[in-house]
């Protein structure tokens, strides 16, 4: 089986990305970040599931972006409740994407696995400019051109994005068929301590409309 890289956050789209990849026959090593977010409760349910939805590794990388702060989710700003806004909002985390790519990278190329895959969503999103085609495409041009593998022509990596034209009810219909629990998954930006979602978030709601569009039901409980 080849290897592929896997972004990993026990998310809704991640989860169904992994999921995504195992059935295309790869062989998932997951990667997932603590980076100082305000939603840890996300990196539990990730040490938790990783291995059991298929990961042959889970590599769980540090590092903490409260200390660049400017977003919601790695500094003091309130996450907006008022519902998902026309511009990109507060809870967008500064080259997030690009760091956490730059991470998969280094450990795809050090297993020779040249396939990565990402969650990432451009249709029922938050507008995050770190979410469109055009960025993945500009990601992958680098990536060839900045790695040792690349330059010496020894493999070429791909960047793949199986979700982003999808719409959310695409996804979850997608991933029910292939098996993914969405009750060992989480969403939410501001859940409680005790790891309930608040519902009223950017990423709450997108994922609720995602369910009641697809005719089922979010087995997540909601503070």
């Amino acid at each position: 089986m080849r290897k592929a890289v896997i972004l990993y956050s026990s998310g809704l789209d991640s989860t169904t990305c992994l999921a995504i990849a195992r059935d295309q026959g790869f062989a998932p090593y997951a990667i997932s970040f603590d980076y100082g977010q305000r939603h840890r409760h996300e990196l539990d349910l990730a040490r938790a599931n990783a291995r059991k939805l298929g990961a042959v590794e889970h590599l769980v990388v540090a590092f903490d972006l409260r200390q660049v702060g400017g977003s919601a989710l790695t500094s003091e700003i309130d996450v907006p409740k008022e519902g998902v806004a026309d511009d990109i909002p507060v809870t967008y985390v500064p080259a997030r994407n690009t760091i956490f790519l730059s991470f998969a990278l280094g450990w795809a190329e050090v297993l020779g696995a040249y396939d990565i895959f990402i969650g990432v969503n451009a249709l029922d999103y938050s507008g995050y400019p770190d979410c469109r085609p055009e960025y993945i495409d500009a990601y992958q041009r680098m990536a060839n051109l900045a790695t040792k593998a690349g330059v010496e022509g020894t493999g070429h990596f791909t960047i793949h994005t199986p979700l982003i034209n999808l719409t959310k009810a695409e996804i979850i219909k997608q991933g029910t068929a292939l098996g993914v629990d969405y009750s060992q998954t989480h969403s939410c930006y501001d859940p409680t301590p005790d790891g309930l979602s608040c519902g009223q978030c950017d990423s709450c709601r997108l994922r609720l409309k995602g369910f009641s569009e697809a005719g089922l039901r979010d087995p997540l409980r909601y503070a």
